[in-house]
């Protein structure tokens, strides 16, 4: 028989006993003397491991125990939102809303601007687009005397 087929089987006797596995099996142990050896030794480990004792833990081990897994369920069990229930960080988030909000809402008002003259039909409502081509032509139009001024003056300090 060979040798590895009966170190497979050896783990079989050692766990059930030597009258559990074949005769042939037997009869290979009994002139092999490696194959003795190494079921010799297995015989060995076990019976070490049968007198092993483990050690006793503390009293405190289970209180302990379920302390730390508590806390590592805690841990790991918090939602995506629960930045939120913290005061100060709902809050902030709230301002900052408030905030981009309130800038959204002002840079509209500066694009576009109403306002109401008084006219010969009536009261006449304008509406002024400002940053865009057509706002800056309208400003450019309305202050055209000014700009000319500004002009001069440029003109007056190369000359001096």
């Amino acid at each position: 028989m060979n040798c590895e087929k009966i170190r497979s089987e050896l783990m079989e006797a050692v766990l059930s006993g030597p009258e559990s596995v074949s005769g042939e099996t037997r009869q290979h142990l009994q002139n092999c003397a490696a194959c003795s050896k190494e079921l010799a030794s297995y015989q060995q480990t076990m019976a070490l491991l049968d007198q092993w004792q483990p050690p006793e833990p503390t009293p405190y081990f289970s209180s302990r125990l379920r302390a730390r897994v508590r806390e590592e369920a805690r841990k790991t069990s918090s939602p995506w939102f629960a930045w939120i229930r913290r005061p100060i960080v709902a809050t902030a988030a709230v301002g900052l809303i408030a905030l981009g909000a309130g800038l959204l809402e002002s840079g509209r008002l500066n694009q576009i601007r109403t306002s109401t003259v008084a006219g010969n039909d009536g009261l006449v409502t304008r509406t002024a687009v400002t940053d865009t081509a057509v706002g800056d032509l309208q400003y450019l139009d309305k202050n055209a005397d000014l700009f000319a001024e500004f002009d001069a003056l440029d003109e007056q300090a190369q000359t001096e």
